[in-house]
């Protein structure tokens, strides 16, 4: 069964999906919208380029009263995202829709409310637990190699955020903040690694080096470029979050490290190298875990973004319920806008438990 997909937003994130759909199998694209010429130009080539021969349209509803595709997949500006996906929520589709989940808790709790009904697969795009790597790195971490885990130190040391049609990610009114646009990943991550959910947040960050001397309209970004954030879970263990976007010159961009009694392990990005230290000092020992390069050139998520596309047809074709629910997209939201709030106020932010 070939299963057809449209792709909502045909900036960067689009055309990612749209060159991993080119390597899954029983794949095929038949729509793309996006109200951006010059978006809908680029993708448009993309697509003759992969083979496909979707129609493209600039308005959803003229998409959507034209063709009827399996899935719907969304990468549009993260303000828009409970709009667009309120209104496809009343098509007989399936939805994989990018990260955030929304730009504020509030709609974001509302869109999970609302996607618990909903007949079809709906699926929050966290492609970071889907890099093989970090993939195998959980199994590791779950099969408890180091005992129960009790700390969690996630690090991103990456460049600054990259210029998007219209510069909508230069501002917190439209992402939801550093901590909900870049990091819903992470805090994503730490729930799933410690399986336990947030009680606490206490976090410290600032933009103290990029996009100090960018205007827009006469109005300078106030997105954050550094963070520490510490997150207390309900079993007891916590985590930390280092994130720095003027480090592009790092070797690796991402690293984890999950601790317990019995020793710690560690996963780096890119480099794919997963390293285990046993409290005893028995010795190290290391595995590499590799990604197709065809794989890795289709994307810039090391490969996530085609494991996270094949799990979701997956499901669509065996009938599963989704890996990232609309839930797991609220929480994440939840926990990346109680930072933000922290660092405004300098206080820690309860969490309350939602379900």
């Amino acid at each position: 069964m070939t299963i057809s997909y449209a792709i909502v937003g045909a900036g960067m994130m689009g055309r990612e999906h749209m060159r991993n759909l080119a390597l899954l199998p029983d794949a095929t694209l038949v729509a793309l919208c996006d109200p951006d010429p010059e978006s809908r130009n680029q993708s448009s080539k993309l697509a003759a380029a992969l083979g496909f021969e979707p129609q493209v349209f600039s308005d959803l509803d003229a998409m959507l009263s034209t063709v009827t595709p399996d899935a719907v997949i969304v990468a549009t500006p993260n303000f828009t995202h409970f709009d667009i996906a309120r209104r496809l929520l009343a098509e007989n589709v399936a939805i994989l829709l990018e990260k955030p989940l929304c730009a504020s808790p509030d709609d974001a709790r509302r869109l999970a409310s609302m996607a618990i009904d909903n007949p079809r697969t709906f699926w929050v795009g966290m492609e970071y637990r889907f890099m093989p790597p970090v993939a195998r790195y959980i199994e590791r971490v779950h099969a408890e190699e180091t005992g129960a885990p009790r700390m969690l130190y996630i690090r991103e040391h990456r460049f600054p955020f990259l210029k998007k049609v219209g510069d909508w990610n230069r501002f917190n009114r439209n992402t939801g903040g550093t901590l909900v646009e870049k990091c819903c990943h992470f805090f994503d991550l730490m729930r799933v690694i410690l399986r336990d959910e947030p009680v606490r947040v206490f976090a410290s960050g600032g933009q103290d080096v990029n996009h100090l001397d960018e205007l827009y309209d006469g109005e300078r970004p106030d997105i954050l470029d550094n963070a520490f954030v510490t997150v207390e879970f309900a079993r007891g263990a916590r985590a930390v979050l280092e994130l720095c976007m003027f480090a592009e010159g790092s070797e690796q961009q991402t690293s984890i490290h999950t601790i317990g009694a019995r020793g710690k392990i560690e996963v780096s990005i890119p480099s794919g190298e997963i390293i285990m230290s046993p409290r005893d000092r028995s010795g190290l020992s290391k595995e590499f875990v590799s990604v197709p390069a065809d794989i890795l050139a289709a994307g810039d998520h090391h490969g996530a973004t085609y494991h996270q596309l094949s799990a979701f047809q997956g499901c669509l074709l065996q009938g599963r319920p989704p890996i990232v629910s609309a839930l797991d997209g609220y929480r994440a939201v939840a926990m990346g806008a109680a930072a933000q709030q922290s660092i405004q106020s300098g206080t820690p932010i309860p969490i309350a438990r939602e379900d």
